[in-house]
């Protein structure tokens, strides 16, 4: 998601911040509050997605027009080498992420009454949790460049929304698809927690997907006029 904000730089990595951590408070709370629900795994996993999916679509909707609303680094990643933000925006956004999603999983842990900060010991390093995670990824970042090309903001945050909801069912990793989320998630010992070594796994899936889903949508990125762009996403500068 492209950005050119009336807002300055300071104020669009606040948003960043902000959103980053209400969306890992989102996975880490609806996934708490399911156990205490149910017993069951597949509905655990329903309430879990579900809540997950309409908070990430109301935080996009809310913070798109300040920040592009990536909460994201591959998000941000893929937009520094689409040349549509710079080198020093980007970093501040992968650090403002990071730093959310720590905040937003120290939040659900008080929440429920867990130690603020735990060491996950849920250990997700089968090859396959792996390569679903490229899989999850290489998806989203389609959804979102695609959906960005020819939709406005309430469409796109509904589509991306939408994915990410079926990818926790559909992939084996139940869709991290974000650096941040990955290592944000080692901090909690609960229903969403991965282990650190796991989580590295994850992070390098994640980054090193990122060029080919690129490669793949640019046919479609490619020719596009500033003039056709959505009215909510406009270049930075």
């Amino acid at each position: 998601m492209t950005i050119e904000s009336q807002f300055p730089v300071g104020v669009r990595v606040g948003a960043e911040f902000v959103g980053t951590a209400f969306l890992l408070a989102a996975i880490v709370g609806s996934g708490e509050m399911a156990q205490s629900l149910t017993s069951d795994g597949g509905l655990q996993l329903l309430q879990n997605a579900i809540a997950v999916g309409a908070a990430l679509a109301a935080l996009i909707v809310t913070l798109g027009p300040v920040s592009g609303a990536h909460f994201n680094p591959v998000v941000t990643v893929a937009n520094l080498m689409l040349s549509r933000i710079d080198r020093w925006t980007a970093v501040s956004y992968a650090v403002a992420q990071v730093g959310g999603a720590t905040v937003g999983v120290i939040g659900a842990n008080a929440m429920f009454g867990r130690r603020a900060v735990e060491v996950s010991t849920t250990d997700r390093s089968d090859v396959r949790l792996v390569g679903a995670e490229a899989i999850a990824t290489f998806g989203l970042l389609g959804v979102v460049f695609v959906c960005d090309r020819f939709h406005t903001l309430p469409v796109v945050a509904w589509a991306v929304a939408g994915y990410v909801t079926a990818a926790f069912s559909f992939t084996a990793s139940t869709c991290f698809a974000n650096p941040a989320v990955a290592i944000g998630r080692t901090l909690t010992d609960s229903f969403a927690g991965i282990d650190p070594a796991s989580a590295a796994g994850f992070v390098v899936a994640q980054l090193a997907v990122t060029p080919l889903a690129l490669a793949a949508v640019r046919p479609v990125l490619s020719g596009i006029d500033s003039d056709q762009r959505p009215t909510w996403t406009v270049e930075e500068g």
